[in-house]
């Protein structure tokens, strides 16, 4: 059992080392080595958990994945009516709560290794995926007189807008800060949710 404990332990720490590493040094930056140097092991530790450069990539998107699905959970649940949990759920999204800006830091860094890569492309892809699906369903709730045409349009339009603030962002955080993010949500939302605002939600579609 204590052998579990530092398995594990071990695991959190190489994790933590790996997610410092691409938000500050970027793709570049990333190796086995620098790794080993952010969590004060040797790289014969590193390789043992993830022997390539690939998988210390895909294990910081999937870290990404988990992290962000849960505060989407939490956002979603936090509301009682469609509309607030679709605004809570993409607000989180765009309006990163610590304010360094690692999570998009790391999504851009692993998005230009996937444009090379087949397996880390489709790594993300369904991360991508998933995310869609969840506001395509909000959208839905939201709007359940709108057709699937008009539906796939919005849900892929929110979800571009929030993608596209955090890539911007994370190069431009002057220019793009987090007032200006959730105001361009807000913007891109207020017909969804308000369907009396300039007739844009009487329109079924």
């Amino acid at each position: 059992m204590p052998k579990q404990r530092d398995v594990r332990a071990q695991r959190e720490l190489l994790s933590n080392a790996t997610w410092q590493v691409l938000a500050d040094d970027g793709l570049p930056g990333l190796t086995l080595r620098a790794v080993a140097e952010r969590a004060g092991c040797t790289t014969g530790l590193v390789m043992h958990a993830f022997p390539t450069k690939k998988a210390l990539l895909l294990h910081a998107r999937d870290l990404l994945y988990e992290r962000t699905a849960v505060r989407a959970d939490a956002a979603e649940a936090a509301c009682a009516e469609p509309s607030g949990a679709l605004a809570a759920v993409l607000g989180q999204a765009v309006d990163l709560p610590h304010g360094h800006h690692e999570e998009s830091r790391i999504w851009v860094g692993f998005l230009a290794a996937a444009l090379a890569d087949d397996d880390l492309a489709e790594r993300h892809r369904a991360a991508n995926r998933s995310f869609l699906a969840r506001v395509r369903r909000l959208v839905a709730a939201c709007r359940p007189e709108w057709t699937d045409e008009r539906l796939e349009l919005t849900t892929k339009s929110l979800v571009a807008l929030v993608e596209g603030l955090n890539v911007l962002a994370a190069a431009d955080p002057q220019t793009y800060p987090a007032r200006l993010q959730q105001a361009a949500l807000a913007e891109a939302l207020a017909d969804l949710t308000q369907p009396g605002r300039s007739g844009g939600g009487r329109r079924s579609g």
